[in-house]
């Protein structure tokens, strides 16, 4: 059963209380708030330069140029053949290495 002592409000007292609140005007910003918001965005985005190209912020980017330019840092004296397939000069006239001579 309900507690008819727990409903202090009549209905009569619950519809004005609704209409009253139906009533009040609706809320919005105030005054110039657009206006302030859109200035403030302008003055962020001209004012925040950044020091490195967009493309180079990405991890990604900067990872993977990082690894072109070890790869292509090297002289290239591991990929180029010796001469004649010998290590020194001295070996392909038929003379001791220098290193092993006493």
């Amino acid at each position: 059963m309900s507690d008819s002592a727990a409903r202090s409000m009549s209905d009569e007292e619950w519809d004005t209380l609704v209409h009253q609140l139906q009533a009040q005007p609706h809320a919005g910003p105030r005054p110039f708030f657009y206006n302030r918001v859109h200035a403030r965005l302008t003055a962020d985005a001209s004012g925040q330069r950044q020091t490195l190209p967009g493309w180079l912020r990405r991890p990604a980017y900067a990872a993977l140029l990082g690894a072109l330019v070890m790869t292509l840092s090297g002289d290239g004296a591991a990929l180029r053949p010796a001469a004649g397939g010998t290590h020194c000069d001295a070996c392909s006239n038929g003379q001791q290495s220098p290193v092993l001579q006493r």
